[in-house]
């Protein structure tokens, strides 16, 4: 193991040097600057946290499964707070990877807020080999549909996010409204904020949630606040007149 971390398999752990906090009931679960990042699969990390800063009860449930390369997974109730969290961590104390025996690993979504430093994060631990860019730009963006023209703008805001293509959002008004439908689908991402999504009208085909919005945003992303943006995976999308292709991605 070096410095920063070790591999085992497909299994990734670094150390992060940011201090690391959890609730449950309005109580701390775990508060900590040693925590590990750990990569247990190729698109975003989990945070394991040194099972001597959790504050919470761990409660064994007798609950173990295996993982190939991390070994026995022995599952624990949390509680704090007065609530308890059924299952909600897991440990590995015999694991072939060293540095993870003495860690708890917990569900995110189980406890009621993450903190890195003071600042709330959300889905999932951030990923510091991630970076998000939105640059403003003059380029002529025109978005279809089936042959139907839904967009057309000189004035993008082009994200560009490690791992995924590029994102063009447009101001609303670039946009035929009239062919928008609000939908219920709400999603967050830890680098922006919250989305949320219109399906379109086309043709008579319903295009389920093909573009999206962050009406508020996390500070690093700010300058998206308010536009909207396709799945150039869905739409067809040209740029300064020439035609892009249709990424494979995850949202393909």
């Amino acid at each position: 193991m070096s410095e920063t971390g070790v591999q085992r398999g497909l299994v990734r752990v670094e150390r992060s040097p940011k201090r690391i906090r959890a609730l449950l009931g309005g109580r701390v679960v775990v508060d900590t600057t040693a925590a590990r990042l750990v990569w247990e699969n190729p698109h975003y990390p989990a945070y394991y946290l040194p099972r001597d800063d959790v504050a919470a009860r761990l409660e064994p449930t007798g609950r173990i499964e295996h993982s190939p390369s991390r070994g026995d997974a022995h599952f624990f109730d949390v509680g704090a707070g007065g609530q308890v969290a059924a299952g909600a961590a897991r440990a590995y104390p015999d694991s072939p990877i060293e540095d993870l025996r003495d860690l708890v690993r917990f569900e995110w979504d189980a406890l009621d807020e993450w903190l890195e430093e003071e600042e709330p994060v959300y889905v999932h631990p951030r990923s510091p080999y991630t970076r998000v860019d939105v640059l403003a730009s003059s380029r002529h963006v025109h978005i279809e549909i089936d042959g139907v023209q839904v967009a057309d703008s000189d004035q993008p805001r082009i994200l560009f996010e490690t791992g995924l293509p590029p994102r063009y959002y447009l101001p609303l008004a670039h946009l035929r409204t009239e062919l928008l439908r609000p939908s219920p689908t709400v999603t967050r991402c830890p680098y922006k904020g919250t989305a949320a999504y219109w399906s379109l009208e086309v043709n008579g085909r319903r295009c389920e949630d093909y573009a999206w919005t962050y009406r508020t945003t996390l500070p690093e992303s700010q300058k998206i606040a308010g536009l909207v943006s396709f799945y150039n995976e869905k739409v067809d999308l040209f740029v300064d007149g020439a035609a892009l292709e249709r990424p494979r991605t995850v949202f393909s």
